[in-house]
């Protein structure tokens, strides 16, 4: 199911940018059940990209200025976000700086009509991974996508993750506290990894649940109970709980050394 920013009726449109498009076979299963956020103030732009991704099983949030398109960005964990340069309130090449700076790392792909050389280096030097311009083909755009979602799945999962003397190893699964040894059942697992990827920032109930079950999430016990396994597993008979509730807020992890601002 599509989300989708504007509310309005949707126009008969042409398909996005200025070339039509047949579905390809190739490339249909790389973005199935991906979370895009496509930041776009063209609103026929948008709708015929959603038209575009809808076809592929993607999930697209849609924003029509900066500041709503930051605030998505930020406070959302998507797989990977489209970025227009020319928006209203806040810049794209703000936008990119600013998510860089509070670690948000997933990819980012500039979609402009802005050509020269200067631009595109002002757009890669502000942290995105791609610059297409515009007009570009629906298909072109996917692949490129889908490459920069295999590339960044490629580097979260060889990269371990550490808070404190907590330790987690994407690739074997491995959960370390201190010399103690950690074993996780799959879901409170899956609530560690995404807890220690976004340290020390907070992490809402909606994005852990949106991280573990999508967009089917079961009733708000189920949650709390998968927490209260991961809390007694990993601070069990330590000096100091690293899993913190901000109660009405979110959870986070951090390390001894940072400031909680939350209660165990």
């Amino acid at each position: 199911m599509m989300r989708r920013a504007y509310s309005s009726p949707r126009p008969g449109v042409a398909h996005f940018c200025c070339y039509p498009y047949s579905p390809p076979e190739h490339s249909a299963r790389a973005l199935q059940k991906m979370n895009i956020l496509l930041i776009e103030d063209s609103r026929d732009l948008a709708l015929n990209m959603l038209d575009f991704f809808e076809t592929k099983g993607s999930t697209v949030d849609v924003a029509g200025d900066g500041v709503s398109g930051l605030h998505l960005a930020s406070s959302n964990d998507y797989d990977v976000i489209i970025l227009d340069l020319m928006l209203p309130g806040i810049d794209g090449l703000t936008i990119c700086r600013r998510l860089r700076e509070v670690g948000k790392q997933k990819p980012i792909l500039i979609l402009t009509a802005r050509d020269s050389l200067d631009d595109k280096i002002a757009g890669l030097d502000a942290g995105a991974d791609d610059y297409v311009i515009k007009p570009a083909a629906l298909r072109e755009i996917e692949a490129r996508l889908a490459a920069l979602i295999r590339r960044s799945r490629v580097r979260e999962g060889t990269t371990r993750l550490q808070v404190g003397d907590l330790t987690f190893n994407p690739v074997t699964l491995k959960v370390m506290r201190g010399k103690r040894l950690i074993n996780l059942p799959p879901i409170p697992l899956r609530i560690l990894e995404t807890l220690l990827r976004h340290s020390p920032r907070v992490v809402t109930r909606e994005e852990l649940e949106r991280s573990v079950w999508g967009d089917s999430p079961p009733d708000s016990d189920a949650l709390r109970a998968h927490l209260h396994i991961l809390r007694q597993a990993v601070d069990r008979d330590a000096d100091r709980s690293l899993i913190l509730t901000l109660r009405g807020i979110g959870y986070r992890i951090v390390a001894e050394t940072d400031d909680p601002h939350g209660t165990p």
